[in-house]
This record gives structure tokens, C-alpha cells and sequence, in this order.
């Protein structure tokens, strides 16, 4: 190494560790050279019980940076294929990631949690899997991360086709890797929140089903989980939001190709609660009540649909959460249990209920 790119990677080591002892010395209000609870941020308390690895109630500045070095690695159970097809085509958009478990808990074949990305349909993308890898690393599930193309690229119905294009690849895959096809639950956040709702009441609607893809194999799912996702996208502004919805750049104009005022027929196809019907899925429902951008009112409406038509349906009301934002760590539990309800048999009924949301900024 050169002495100028070795003066260049010292400066920058020098300013990461700087960073880290910043971040960290801002959290620690009393000075004592360790975090406790209520020190840290709203949105990282969730995490306090996996960082404080000696269990002594406070997370030292080893324990911070062991977090940042391994904040991104598998957990221990759980191998990732990254990156496959799930259409004969080389869009990058239309890939998924696999988690698998090393090690089942069972030889029978493993239901599928798949995670669809929020980021208003315009942004993001499938690297985080969030609920799913949860749900693989117990060894009773396998994992999906859906890709899907953005409205940089196409508008909708794409982004649902594509969808329900991955879910039929889980199915054509089935035996390959283990799965059962008659065992498939989706959960999202914001714009995936969406997708998995419009998954899970659209099956058979002609019109979200016919595109690339082999369609006489079925995207039919068998249980939704559903975070803050809109339903009806002609009602979000007089719901109460701080973004403007109507507008014509907003992120509902561009999933459908115009101002939604301007364009009510296409809003109303592409939103959820147009489609509801007796035959739909299971669906647990999880929404912040101070939630800026979706309100908190598109899930009460969407659950009161549900219910009319006889729909099991349930409401996870966040009080002052936000958009994703001071949910407790019981919502993901909740979640959870409920594919352990629906794809593996337990029964361990969960009902409406409202938690309280942690601090947040």
C-alpha cells in the first residue's frame, strides 16, 4: 500500500471510530460510558435485548460496535440465495432472495414466509427481509424476499403481477426446495403493505392475474400480515396526511400514471379494498395511530370491509405510533404467531388489541 491511500484508509478509520464514539456519546446522557434503555433512541429500543449480549441491563461500547460489524449478518440458522428469477427475463427488479433453515425443525415440507418491501412503490428493495427471517431461523419456515419493478419503470398493475409472479415460482420450485405450495403467507410495510392486502384479496381477478408469466399456475396465498399498507387510495387525504396524495407527483400518481383525483377508475383498481370478498385470506392488520403519510384510518376502514363480508380479519392498533416508527417488539410476536396460527396449525387466537408505541423521532 502506497503512503497516500495508507494515509487515506487511516483518516477514514480515524473518522468511523470518531462517528461511533459520537453516536454512542450522545446517547449516554449521564456520561457513565454505557447505554441503558431509556437512552437510546425510540426506533433502537426494540433491538436493546439482542445488543446487550452479557444480559447485565446496560449495552456497552464493545456491544455497540459488535452490533455495527454484525448488524447485516444472517441469523446463525439461516443460509441466502440471493438474487433468482422468478421469470424468464433479465430485469434485475424481478428476482427474490431464498432463506432457507440449516437445520428443520421437521422433514415435512416447510410452509413459505415471503416479505414484500415498502418505499411507496418507487423506492427500495428486497435486501431487508425483516418478518421472514424471523420466521426461518425457528427452523419451522422457509423465507422469500420478493423484488418487483418500480414506477420508475412500469406502472400498475406491474408491480402486483410481478407479485403474484414470485408466489407462482414458490409453487413451479415447490419440490425443489421443500415447500408447501398450499402453505404461502406474505407480509409487507407501506407500499408492500399494499401488495400483500391486494395479494391477498384479488386471487382469480382476471385483470391483476393475466401478464408475464405462466397464469394457469396460482398466486393464491393462504394468510396476510399487513403494516400500514394503503387500501383506498382515494380517500387519503381527507383521511388526514402530511404528504399530499392528490398530487400529481405523488407516489399513488405515479403507481397509477396520473393525479388519483384525475384518475379515479385506475385508483380504485388498484386499491384493496375495491376487491374485498367473502373468499378472502386471513389477514392481520398493524397500524400506528399518528402514522403521517398512511392514516391510521385506511386499516379501521379496511378492517370494517373485511368484517362486513365475513372476512377473519384483525386490527393492531399502535397508539402513537407512526409510520413504522415506536412499534413495540409484541407486533412483530404478534405477527409471527399468527403465520404460526394460519401455516403451521397453532391455535392461539389473537384479537384486536392496542399497544403503546416507544418514543421515536
Amino acid at each position: 500500500m502506497t503512503k497516500p491511500v495508507f494515509l487515506i484508509f487511516l483518516t477514514l478509520l480515524f473518522a468511523s471510530v470518531l462517528n461511533a464514539q459520537s453516536r454512542f456519546d450522545q446517547w449516554d446522557k449521564n456520561k457513565d460510558g454505557k447505554l441503558s434503555l431509556d437512552e437510546l433512541p425510540g426506533p433502537l429500543q426494540k433491538n436493546f435485548e439482542r445488543v446487550d449480549l452479557d444480559k447485565d441491563g446496560f449495552i456497552s461500547r464493545k456491544e455497540d460496535a459488535a452490533m455495527k460489524r454484525h448488524g447485516n449478518a444472517l441469523p446463525e440458522n439461516v443460509i441466502k440465495s440471493a438474487d433468482i428469477p422468478y421469470l424468464d427475463a433479465e430485469n434485475p427488479r424481478q428476482a427474490l432472495d431464498l432463506y432457507l433453515p440449516k437445520i428443520r425443525s421437521s422433514e415435512d415440507p416447510l410452509p413459505v414466509v415471503c416479505w414484500i418491501h415498502g418505499g411507496g412503490w418507487r423506492n427500495g428493495n428486497k435486501d431487508k427481509a425483516r418478518l421472514a427471517l424471523d420466521a426461518v431461523k425457528s427452523g419451522d419456515f422457509a423465507g422469500i424476499s420478493i423484488g418487483y419493478r418500480l414506477t420508475d419503470e412500469a406502472q400498475w398493475p406491474s408491480q402486483i403481477l410481478d407479485c403474484k409472479n414470485a408466489i407462482r415460482w414458490i409453487r413451479r420450485n415447490a419440490d425443489k426446495y421443500g415447500f408447501d405450495p398450499d402453505r404461502i403467507g406474505v407480509a409487507g410495510s407501506s407500499a408492500g403493505g399494499h401488495l400483500v392486502t391486494m395479494l391477498g384479496v384479488s386471487n382469480g381477478i382476471e385483470s391483476l392475474e393475466k401478464g408475464e408469466g405462466d397464469s394457469t399456475v396460482s398466486s393464491e396465498i393462504a394468510c396476510v400480515v399487513d403494516f400500514f399498507g394503503p387500501t383506498e387510495l382515494l380517500k387519503m387525504n381527507e383521511q388526514g396526511s402530511s404528504m399530499d396524495h392528490n398530487a400529481a407527483d405523488s407516489p399513488e400518481a405515479l403507481l397509477i400514471g396520473g393525479a388519483i383525483q384525475k384518475h379515479k377508475d385506475k385508483a380504485i383498481a388498484a386499491s384493496p379494498i375495491s376487491y374485498v370478498s367473502k373468499d378472502d385470506e386471513p389477514i392481520l392488520i398493524i397500524h400506528g395511530t399518528e402514522d403521517p403519510l398512511v392514516p391510521y384510518q385506511q386499516s379501521v376502514d379496511f378492517e370494517k370491509a373485511l368484517e362486513s363480508k365475513g372476512v377473519d380479519v384483525t386490527l393492531i392498533t399502535v397508539k402513537k405510533g407512526g409510520h413504522g416508527k415506536g412499534f413495540p417488539p409484541k407486533a412483530n410476536e404478534l405477527a409471527l404467531q399468527f403465520f404460526r396460527n394460519y401455516l403451521l396449525g397453532e391455535k392461539k387466537p389473537i384479537t384486536d388489541q392496542e399497544l403503546s408505541a416507544l418514543p421515536f423521532r
